[in-house]
């Protein structure tokens, strides 16, 4: 109710662009929703055809509420950036982060733990928040991944930045007056990349 009352359009976003990014059909693409919550981003995958979703949370309560969605098919409690991943290396093809990465929520040194657990040639789909209050961490997380991208670790396909994010909760938060937030959406493709097939 309270993410319906601002308006927030993360999932729908990052939902969209990770389906644009998929060279196939993504039905048995398998998909790791890194603090899932109670499944709004797999309500918007499931609509584009991903279908073999897996959750992980820190919170019970929300994984109890993202159980019974009925949308994922594996749910493991886990605290990103206090413990690994409950998964082996290079197991998913996409993993999302969606509405975590963010100042007091996932640190953004727990990235190289979401390209551990994605196979090679595979997508990671990350948002944050541009509004002040978010701006410091913003900046640590894309220093964290340009790095990245300069080691070789993975490619950039998109960084789009959304104006209206959410509704903004105070005035000091928003856009000059609109009453909104901005976030962006970043999506990666892990290294190596497979070459493309002929024919």
């Amino acid at each position: 109710q309270d993410v319906a009352a601002l308006e927030y359009r993360a999932p729908h976003l990052a939902a969209a662009s990770l389906a644009f990014a998929f060279p196939a059909p993504p039905a048995g693409a398998r998909l790791l929703d890194v603090a899932c919550g109670t499944g709004l981003v797999a309500r918007e995958l499931h609509r584009r055809g991903f279908r073999c979703l897996h959750g992980v949370d820190g919170s019970a309560g929300m994984l109890e509420r993202a159980q019974s969605t009925g949308l994922y098919r594996q749910l493991r409690r886990c605290v990103l950036g206090r413990e690994p991943l409950p998964a082996p290396a290079e197991h998913y093809d996409a993993v999302t982060v969606v509405g975590a990465l963010g100042e007091g929520q996932v640190p953004s040194t727990a990235v190289p733990e979401l390209l551990r657990v994605t196979k090679p040639g595979g997508f990671l789909c990350l948002t944050t928040r541009s509004n002040p209050s978010n701006l410091r961490y913003k900046a640590e997380l894309e220093a964290a991944l340009e790095r990245l991208e300069r080691q070789g670790a993975w490619q950039k396909v998109l960084a789009q930045e959304v104006e209206r994010w959410e509704r903004a909760t105070s005035e000091e938060e928003g856009i000059q007056g609109t009453g909104y937030i901005s976030g962006v959406v970043y999506i990666y493709r892990k290294c190596p990349v497979p070459p493309v097939e002929e024919g």
